[in-house]
């Protein structure tokens, strides 16, 4: 019986629910055309944004055994064979890191954007950032920041808001490069895919074309900077022994000057000395030109391994000029403003006046 006793009085309250939110349905249509308006100029104050996404598929070699320098390894002897492991402290998983590292986008401020579809006037990014629109709202709560800093900019010296370059590796950025990088931080991403190793690259910004131009970019420095680190010991060790090479040349060629100078210059002779000392500067010049074929055979396996250890990227989806806006359109903000209206309305008719009464009455 106790059981039967509770359903009724829940149902008695849904309908008294029910029955006070029909009561006051009219202050529920101003309060939705209260939000609509509300969602209209939020909509509308909004700038539109645009997003480009470019996908890559990189193949990254794994095995060193196989490849142009395993090739060469194998014609010019086992001997001729580089260690490597196939480990790489930066490949592809790491993009995301690269994109949003102070030196990658400080690089890519500097690059140039087209003013027009016709894409004869450029600017730089920096200059196309600070042109960006912004909700009014923003210069409102902006704007005693705006008088600080131009009240400490008459007293500032120059030189400290001036950026320096002191060869250490530190970088040092003005409070306006900062912001611009933080921007650009936010705009730009870079995901992987750990599965399948697709890398998905993402530019928002409010022109769209700006915005595939910035894409494309940010992509083709991405491919330059993970080329450059994986060739980057590869092209050491090809650079050692090019220098190498060059210096066992010489003393090979030193070698075997002398002892064909000695053996012209004593070759009438049938001394026991001459011969001891002729087989010993052949003896030298054989050990000589050892020792510079096998740096020779080094050589080429280290140039071939330059060109194995570059990645291919494989462009699975280019940066395409969106034609819409990404993100939430007017409707969707007219919507959400509405229902947020409605609902606060509700929750204050039905429990905040009575909280508030109760309140009142406890504090007399």
């Amino acid at each position: 019986m106790a059981e039967q006793n509770v359903t009724p009085e829940v149902e008695i309250d849904l309908v008294d629910i029910l029955r006070r939110i029909f009561s006051f349905r009219k202050v529920l249509y101003k309060a939705a055309a209260v939000g609509a308006v509300i969602g209209i100029v939020v909509g509308f104050s909004i700038p539109k944004k645009y997003t480009v996404k470019v996908t890559l598929s990189p193949e990254m070699n794994g095995s060193k055994g196989g490849g142009l320098s395993g090739l060469a390894a194998s014609f010019l002897g086992g001997g001729a064979a580089m260690s490597g492991d196939g480990s790489d402290a930066l490949n592809a998983s790491l993009a995301s890191d690269i994109v949003s590292s102070t030196p990658f986008l400080k690089e890519l401020l500097s690059m140039n954007v087209p003013m027009s579809a016709d894409r004869k006037d450029t600017i730089t990014l920096a200059n196309y950032l600070d042109g960006q629109s912004s909700p009014w709202w923003s210069y409102v709560t902006g704007f005693p920041g705006m008088v600080i800093g131009g009240v400490k900019s008459l007293f500032a010296d120059e030189s400290i808001s001036s950026r320096q370059d002191n060869g250490k590796g530190i970088i040092e950025l003005t409070k306006e490069e900062s912001g611009k990088i933080e921007s650009l931080r936010r705009d730009i991403l870079a995901m992987i895919d750990k599965k399948t190793g697709i890398t998905s690259v993402s530019v928002t910004l409010q022109n769209p074309l700006v915005a595939a131009v910035v894409a494309d970019s940010v992509v083709q420095k991405l491919q330059k900077s993970i080329i450059g680190y994986r060739i980057s010991k590869a092209e050491e060790d090809c650079a050692y022994l090019e220098k190498l090479y060059k210096d066992r040349q010489h003393e090979y060629y030193a070698a075997q000057k002398k002892y064909a100078c000695y053996v012209d210059t004593h070759d009438n002779l049938i001394l026991q000395s001459v011969r001891a000392e002729q087989e010993r500067l052949q003896n030298d010049m054989s050990l000589a030109y050892q020792v510079y074929s096998q740096v020779a055979n080094q050589l080429q396996v280290a140039r071939a391994k330059v060109q194995e250890e570059k990645p291919v990227f494989a462009v699975v989806e280019p940066a395409v000029v969106p034609l819409r806006p990404s993100g939430m359109g007017t409707k969707m903000y007219v919507l959400l403003f509405m229902f947020l209206s409605v609902f606060a309305t509700i929750g204050w008719l039905l429990l905040g006046k009575d909280l508030l009464h109760r309140l009142k009455e406890k504090a007399e």
